[in-house]
């Protein structure tokens, strides 16, 4: 088992994250398809987007972007397939999200994490802001903020 997360550089990568963000999020999780795809998956370009493979089979993605300034990013649309979950992937995947934001210069990180997913979130040194779940896209979130260690 070779597992790598790779910086997206191709639409046929991006593709490739947005069907796995497809079976997680619309199919799964009931999520419209029109909440799910926004301005940030026209093109590679967009976003910094991730895919984690398995040798060469996508199981994994996630997104990230500058957020409110130049020293914070927001992790987004961070998802596994099901037979992949439990496994470590998710720290994986999300720990190479970091790593690549902190190469961009990026000191913070920030998110809105599933209420269910948000013990995970907290093992990786993620902070709850929010002092109530919402609503997104119908799914109770919070807010979260970890402060990135440069990985050089």
């Amino acid at each position: 088992m070779h597992m790598e997360t790779i910086a997206v550089k191709t639409q046929q990568e991006l593709d490739r994250c947005l069907a796995i963000r497809n079976e997680v999020f619309v199919v799964e999780q009931q999520v419209p398809p029109e909440e799910e795809v926004d301005e940030f998956d026209v093109s590679p370009e967009a976003c910094h987007h991730a895919l984690l493979l398995d040798e060469d089979n996508p199981i994994g993605t996630g997104r990230w972007r500058f957020y409110s300034d130049d020293k914070t990013v927001k992790m987004q649309r961070i998802a596994l397939l099901k037979e992949s979950r439990g496994k470590g992937l998710g720290k994986e995947l999300l720990l190479a999200m970091e790593k690549q934001a902190t190469q961009e210069g990026a000191e913070f990180a920030i998110l809105d994490a599933q209420c269910h997913a948000e013990t995970f979130y907290c093992k990786l040194g993620y902070i709850t802001l929010s002092t109530e779940p919402f609503y997104d896209a119908g799914i109770l979130h919070v807010r979260m903020r970890k402060q990135l260690v440069s990985q050089e």
